[in-house]
């Protein structure tokens, strides 16, 4: 009956639970379909629609649909009409699948590699809207982060008072991890720091036979500025990008939600043990930095230039003073507070898949190491307009 095109109805088949049908008038053909098209119950009808363009195919010129006694229906009618669509696309025909369930028209557009959507799209925002949208999410950020800096801050000043619902074991896990722990890096990279500040001074200074001069240099430098500055690129590097990949995998693993659910405070069991234990320990390292530092350039200068351990501290007797340390302690003070709230931070506002642990361990690391560069700048700025 395909090659009745006088308006007659055919029915090419008719399996299990469905049925359709095909009615042709003036290159127009309407697609009755009825029943339940469950796949699973036999309601499949691949390649029986070839059927449909057998025929003079290329009279076809626009497929409808009459859907008035559709049932049920899953993959099954989405494949029927997926070889549908196939062959008026291949003969030029329209598709109109507007009497179609909702539902299967976005299934069908899916299956067709684009959206549903894709008919009207968005205008791309303009470079203004781009630059609101930018502005505004850092303005968050950085109110954010002001936010949870003057939670700790609080948290610190309920802390004197005794308040913090804080275990004595996670502080101390935390001060051993951010202190001795810590020894071995704070170590070499100091030793090395004062070893190189000793040679570089040596090669200038021993040009116009200065060379006990060198002494002053790897002092000053050491106490007012290095030991600092590379005792809070270490930790930024080692402890506040573990902290944050902490914080974070517990936010993965819906730890954080669960202890908010319970009631305990997320500030006083996770934050302030690792604030607490970090601002302390931190300018016990500067001090240490100090002493391995001042090692460091000894060795160099013992090696290269023939001074004597005695002269050399001497000389480092007569050019530091006890505010340089006061100095250098006070920025060590605030390079731990400052490590330990970003890595904090940056771990709590992480997401929840695995990537995002790297990310935000990655973020950590570099957060804090820029912002211990930019803190000491301040204090240099600061120093050098009190005339310090």
């Amino acid at each position: 009956m395909m090659h009745d095109r006088s308006g007659q109805a055919t029915h090419p088949e008719h399996v299990g639970l469905h049925d359709w049908s095909a009615q042709y008038e003036n290159g127009q053909v309407v697609i009755g379909l009825s029943g339940d098209w469950i796949a699973r119950e036999g309601g499949m009808s691949v390649g029986a629609v070839d059927r449909v363009f057998d025929h003079n195919g290329s009279d076809i010129s626009k497929i409808s649909f009459d859907v008035g006694e559709l049932g049920r229906w899953d993959s099954g009618l989405i494949a029927f009409l997926w070889e549908l669509r196939s062959g008026a696309v291949a003969c030029g025909a329209v598709f109109d699948d507007s009497a179609l369930p909702a539902s299967a028209r976005r299934l069908l557009a899916l299956a067709s590699g684009h959206d549903a959507g894709d008919a009207i799209l968005p205008e791309p925002p303009s470079i203004d809207r781009q630059l609101g949208r930018w502005v505004i999410d850092q303005a968050g950020k950085v109110f954010g982060a002001i936010e949870f800096f003057g939670e700790v801050l609080l948290g610190s000043l309920v802390g004197l008072r005794g308040g913090l619902k804080m275990r004595a074991v996670d502080l101390r896990d935390c001060i051993l991890n951010a202190g001795s722990m810590a020894l071995p890096i704070v170590t070499i990279v100091n030793f090395l720091v004062g070893g190189i500040l000793a040679f570089a001074g040596a090669v200038q200074l021993s040009r116009f036979g200065a060379e006990i001069f060198v002494a002053n240099l790897v002092g000053i430098a050491v106490v007012r500025e290095m030991a600092a500055v590379m005792t809070g690129i270490v930790m930024a590097g080692r402890t506040g990008g573990a902290y944050a990949a902490h914080i974070a995998t517990m936010q993965s693993n819906e730890e954080i939600d669960a202890l908010n659910v319970i009631g305990i405070p997320v500030r006083d069991y996770l934050i302030m043990p690792r604030v607490l234990a970090l601002t302390t320990m931190m300018p016990l390292l500067y001090l240490y930095g100090c002493a391995i530092g001042l090692l460091g350039g000894l060795t160099v200068a013992v090696g290269m230039l023939d001074l004597t351990p005695t002269a050399f501290f001497e000389q480092i007797r007569l050019a530091i003073s006890g505010s340089q340390f006061v100095f250098g302690f006070a920025k060590s003070i605030v390079f731990g507070a400052l490590v330990a709230i970003v890595g904090c931070r940056i771990g709590l506002q992480a997401g929840r898949s695995a990537a995002d642990v790297g990310h935000a361990a990655t973020s950590a690391v570099v957060v804090g190491i820029v912002g211990v560069i930019a803190v000491d700048a301040v204090f240099a700025i600061c120093a050098n307009a009190v005339g310090f």
